[in-house]
């Protein structure tokens, strides 16, 4: 999943933002920056050049190297906080390209935003909305961040499974990982941890998205315990 230059690119949801930010940096090198509106874990830096509450001097310096660069508010303890959500644009005078992990879902796969979440990033030009592939047909209750929400929005109680049918209601509805997606904004669902054990389950996810919304990008993202290649459709 390629980020044209000039773009602002959100992720939201749950199960592997961190892993496909990183990804997605190391793609792209040198001139993208990598951020977040919300936190993430401060010993998550991975291999980016890392700055906590730059000048932009500082930023414009650190862009020129050959790795992406990372950057942070400040760290609190054990947590890295994010930026504020009118920042990371500003940033485009210096970068190719900004992407900003803009949800939390506590290491859950899948999850349903609260009313005060995502934290999607002004002039946003795509949002990818995330979900683990080892959410599928596995109890909400269990995998789910705030599975209350999401049994609601998917018409079931949270003691029942997460069918490929109920995950790609979460994934479109506007209350669901679409919550907070401007009109005209490009929007994208990214399922991660996709391995031969789900393929199935992933596959019906797929079919179920393309007839509800075919205009809906879908990128499936291989588990990297597995042999599948990412792919895009």
């Amino acid at each position: 999943m390629g980020v044209a230059a000039g773009e602002v690119v959100s992720l939201v949801g749950g199960g592997g933002k961190s892993s496909l930010l990183f990804a997605l940096g190391d793609l792209h090198g040198s001139g993208t920056v990598l951020t977040a509106t919300t936190r993430m874990g401060a010993d998550q830096a991975g291999e980016a050049h890392l700055l906590v509450g730059p000048e932009t001097a500082d930023l414009a310096r650190a862009l020129e190297g050959p790795e992406p660069v990372l950057v942070w508010d400040r760290v609190d303890g054990p947590k890295a906080i994010g930026v504020d959500p009118s920042v990371p644009a500003s940033w485009l005078a210096h970068a190719d390209r900004v992407i900003v992990e803009a949800d939390g879902a506590r290491g859950h796969p899948a999850k349903a935003p609260a009313p005060h979440e995502p934290v999607i990033a002004d002039d946003t030009s795509t949002v990818v909305a995330v979900m683990g592939a080892d959410a599928l047909d596995r109890v909400i209750e269990d995998q789910c961040h705030r599975p209350l929400r999401v049994a609601a929005l998917v018409g079931c109680s949270p003691y029942e499974r997460l069918t490929p049918e109920r995950a790609a209601r979460l994934l479109l509805d506007s209350n669901g990982s679409r919550r907070g997606v401007n009109r005209g904004v490009r929007f994208t669902v990214a399922i991660t941890k996709v391995s031969e054990d789900n393929r199935a389950l992933v596959d019906r996810v797929v079919a179920e998205l393309d007839r509800a919304d075919p205009s809906v990008g879908i990128v499936l993202v291989a588990d990297h315990h597995t042999r599948p290649d990412p792919s895009e459709r």
